[in-house]
């Protein structure tokens, strides 16, 4: 099977150590510091017992190194993803298909936009990276993968399944992925946010209580919107869920937070902004993630927890 990985961060590296023996896998991608790295020495995979492994990883920088694919694997971030779509669409074959596991909402229809909307295959993953340095990735969390069962139930979509089977990659096929896509979008609104705004790892928002209380509201009110939508959860209470990731996640920094210390543009709109014009539409008030959402657009600039309660008085 060959297969693209459109997108050359952390979830990119990962998957691409994942799942590169298993098939013939090029990644895709434009960042020159990770193209020179994996190019020179290929991908170092950092296990959760920090063991290191290398794999020798084919990566492009350009359309015309890439050939023709059956899988198109976006796991680039949210502001990449109209861009992502091009390329699937250029380098797919006419029976391939495009999966998307990035966070947040609205990406499979912009890829539907440009790829036939029958090809597009939806999922959310709960596997967690982050990248050390160029070349380097750290598997930060292990977690089970879902992807929404096709319309047509195609050789392709087979192939895909037992790719990741053959990877060792858990993946479940469900009939509706929104309740996944919802259950992890509301953790990373609780945590995402306000991790980047205080420059925190995740266990200080479950160790002070302050920003524990601020996290746990911004849980709740995401799941308020997911509840106005008939949209179920994987959880009764969103705030402990969210202080149970932290907690497990302790010494993580967010993907949110890696964005802001490398200066390159976040996510913040298409978890936090879609969440809280979800709101906005079921007049559900969303007053803690709508600050935080401010708060990123005015530039993410580093502040105390003291300062955004008294901006919610």
């Amino acid at each position: 099977m060959h297969v693209a990985i459109i997108g050359i961060g952390a979830m990119g590296s990962l998957f691409a150590a994942r799942l590169h023996a298993s098939c013939d896998l090029v990644m895709c991608g434009d960042w020159p510091a990770q193209v020179e790295a994996v190019r020179r020495t290929g991908l170092t995979l950092i296990d959760q017992r920090n063991h290191a492994t290398q794999h020798q990883v084919r990566i492009a920088d350009d359309v015309s190194e890439v050939g023709r694919v059956d899988l198109a694997i976006i796991l680039v971030k949210s502001h990449k993803t109209e861009q992502a779509a091009a390329l699937a669409e250029q380098i797919l074959l006419s029976d391939g298909l495009a999966l998307t596991l990035q966070n947040g909402l609205g990406h499979a229809e912009k890829i539907a936009a440009v790829v036939a909307p029958a090809r597009v295959i939806l999922g959310s993953t709960a596997h967690g990276a982050m990248l050390v340095q160029p070349g380097v990735v750290r598997h930060a969390g292990v977690g089970l993968t879902h992807i929404t069962r096709p319309d047509s139930w195609t050789p392709g979509f087979d192939r895909l399944l037992q790719l990741f089977e053959h990877a060792q990659i858990e993946i479940a096929v469900v009939d509706d992925v929104r309740s996944v896509l919802w259950s992890k979008l509301v953790i990373n609104a609780g945590i995402n946010p306000l991790s980047a705004l205080l420059r925190v790892t995740n266990g200080y928002l479950a160790e002070d209580s302050h920003a524990r209380q601020l996290m746990m509201q911004a849980a709740e009110e995401a799941a308020q919107v997911a509840r106005a939508q008939n949209i179920p959860l994987d959880y009764a209470d969103a705030g402990q869920r969210a202080l149970e990731v932290a907690r497990a996640t302790a010494d993580n920094h967010s993907s949110m937070l890696q964005d802001v210390l490398r200066g390159a543009p976040t996510e913040i709109e298409a978890i936090t902004g879609a969440l809280v014009a979800c709101g906005e539409k079921l007049n559900v008030p969303t007053p803690v993630n709508a600050l935080l959402l401010r708060l990123m657009r005015a530039g993410a600039e580093k502040i105390e927890i003291a300062e955004v309660q008294q901006l919610l008085r």
